[in-house]
């Protein structure tokens, strides 16, 4: 079901767009698309995967930029800038309307729109760039016969996918500006890039520049042979199934997920010698580390101690999944510390253990956290800290399993 839709933008333009909404049931959530450059919302790739999304039960809305399709505006006064803010100005109309959008989708540079308005739509959860330049500037090779005409006379008629369009000089300025990809560290959501190796339009290394500036959880899906407009029915159609069952992982957004349901780790050998006394060496994995003992232990302190290591195992483990969890809540955390420190206590001191007689270990950690966290999201960032799997391990039964090599 499609229903049309119009909105106010806050540079004044009405904004026309199309709203897909599930045949039955209400949505599971509601997804922003963001067409191609000079393209507009009834763009087949945009309907299709608009479609496929709805079809998975999620709600699309697609709407035409600024100057552009059944929109108000005149497309000689938009800039990148401004499409950004068409984009936010769609968000805040969905949310006041119907629901705020967890998924933000954009094709060719409406994708590289969306990573640049994604920090400013707090509800999104995951974002989707589909043939998209990891920089705005991408676009001006479109535009190469032109600019010596643009800079001189401050705009020029140029062709663009056989239609003439108005270029003036504060469009190339605007997105000579823009540093689109120096944020995409910071998104703080899940991240999706969709391309086709074979797109002459958008090279399939500009793909591979978002992906490598992103943070997890982030996901690459080839559209092997599609062509940059997603022309075959095929492809966009592909395209938004696969997109909604990767969504479906961030919109239920279940806390289970911050744990791997299997934990590896790599191989660690260490190696040492009488005469060296405490002193080994380690490789963790391809990572050289030094171990040794105190002096008062009879060591020499060139390193860390076998229990400091377990100690910074715990640390570690201990960040990562505060940072990741924070990053799927989109919770304003800053910075994460941890401190701990390993002793040995009388298990008659400890009222919450189960041996009562002898000694036991016990780790005390101490997590500093800096943000503007309300105290029921420290609270809860205090229970997420339970669940780092390498604190399940020391609260768990472990089984170690020794023999001598031949």
């Amino acid at each position: 079901m499609q229903e049309r839709v119009k909105f106010d933008t806050s540079g004044g333009a009405a904004l026309a767009g199309a709203l897909h909404l599930p045949d039955a049931g209400s949505p599971r959530a509601f997804a922003l698309f963001a067409h191609c450059f000079t393209c507009t919302k009834n763009i087949k790739a945009a309907v299709n995967i608009a479609e496929a999304l709805c079809s998975e039960g999620i709600a699309v809305l697609r709407f035409d930029f600024t100057g552009l399709g059944q929109s108000e505006g005149d497309f000689a006064d938009t800039h990148f800038s401004s499409n950004v803010q068409d984009l936010v100005d769609a968000a805040a109309f969905l949310k006041r309307e119907h629901h705020a959008p967890e998924i933000l989708v954009g094709h060719s540079l409406g994708g590289t729109a969306m990573l640049a308005a994604a920090h400013r739509i707090d509800s999104a959860v995951a974002v989707v760039t589909i043939a998209s330049p990891a920089d705005a500037e991408h676009v001006l090779h479109l535009l190469t016969e032109d600019l010596d005409s643009i800079q001189e006379k401050g705009e020029a008629t140029v062709k663009l996918a056989g239609r003439p369009f108005q270029i003036r000089k504060e469009f190339v300025e605007d997105v000579c500006a823009q540093k689109v990809r120096d944020g995409i560290r910071g998104l703080r959501k899940a991240l999706l890039v969709m391309h086709s190796p074979v797109d002459d339009l958008v090279p399939i290394e500009e793909a591979s520049r978002i992906y490598s500036s992103a943070l997890h959880p982030k996901s690459f899906i080839s559209l092997d042979n599609a062509d940059h407009l997603l022309s075959r029915d095929a492809d966009s159609r592909y395209a938004g199934h696969v997109l909604a069952a990767w969504a479906s992982r961030f919109i239920h957004d279940p806390d289970e997920e911050i744990e791997p349901a299997v934990y590896h780790t790599g191989h660690v050998v260490v190696s040492g010698k009488p005469e060296d006394i405490f002193r080994v060496s380690i490789n963790a994995d391809g990572h050289p580390l030094q171990g040794d003992e105190p002096e008062h232990y009879g060591g020499t302190d060139t390193g860390p101690s076998p229990y400091d290591l377990l100690s910074a195992a715990l640390a570690s483990c201990t960040v990562m999944t505060l940072n990741m969890y924070a990053r799927r809540k989109r919770l304003p955390l800053a910075n994460v510390r941890v401190d701990v420190q390993h002793g040995k206590i009388h298990a008659q001191d400890c009222m919450e253990c189960e041996s009562d007689t002898g000694k036991i270990d016990r780790f005390e950690r101490l997590i500093h956290l800096e943000g503007e966290l309300s105290p029921e999201q420290r609270e809860r960032l205090l229970e997420i800290a339970d669940r780092c799997p390498v604190h399940r391990t020391l609260h768990g039964e472990i089984n170690i399993l020794s023999k001598l090599q031949d």
